[in-house]
């Protein structure tokens, strides 16, 4: 275990909390004009996937648990969960549908992605942090339109809905931000 500020906890982080590791979900932190500083983490308990919400001041000491990370490929999805194999020692590991969360939606055949693993349990799935998809349909562009600030709508190869440019079509490869669904630029491919 190792002894880390509150206000360095990132997303994807591993606490141990209390006897018990959490992975970190989402870590904000505050700065009110007056009192003293806090960052607010929401987390999952990884014994038995409770939610909760903890509040620390930005210096207080949390202790972060040892995670290893390791890139995996992605080799296919069943009714246990996804499974990934590490390409080092061809070793196997299923990772359930909570811990993929949303990002099941961008899992493409022999991606790499980085496991972050505690002995052996794969704690949390870190996907790159762009995937080229196809435009499957967007809606036509409206007269008058400028192509400086205005996207329309535009469902993926994935099912996801993300906002493109006017000069993007149907059937055409664009690069997405898997963070947030978000626009990069159009494939080079």
């Amino acid at each position: 275990m190792v002894k880390v500020i509150a206000s360095s906890i990132r997303k994807g982080n591993v606490i141990d909390s209390d006897g018990k590791l959490y992975v970190v979900l989402t870590a904000e932190n505050f700065h009110p004009g007056k009192g003293t500083p806090v960052t607010q983490v929401n987390m999952r308990r990884i014994s038995d996937g409770v939610k909760v919400s903890e509040r620390w001041r930005t210096t207080e000491q949390v202790e972060r648990a040892y995670v290893e990370d390791t890139p995996h490929q992605f080799l296919y999805e069943d009714g246990e969960g996804f499974h990934f194999m590490n390409p080092a020692n061809y070793d196997q590991v299923a990772v359930d549908a909570e811990t993929m969360g949303d990002q099941k939606a961008y899992l493409q055949e022999a991606m790499t992605v980085t496991l972050s693993m505690h002995e052996g349990i794969a704690l949390a799935v870190e996907l790159p942090r762009h995937v080229t998809l196809e435009i499957m349909e967007t809606e036509p562009v409206v007269k008058g339109q400028t192509a400086s600030s205005s996207y329309k709508p535009a469902m993926l190869s994935n099912g996801v809905r993300t906002m493109v440019p006017p000069h993007v079509n149907a059937g055409t490869r664009v690069v997405i931000m898997t963070e947030d669904n978000s626009y990069v630029e159009r494939a080079k491919d």
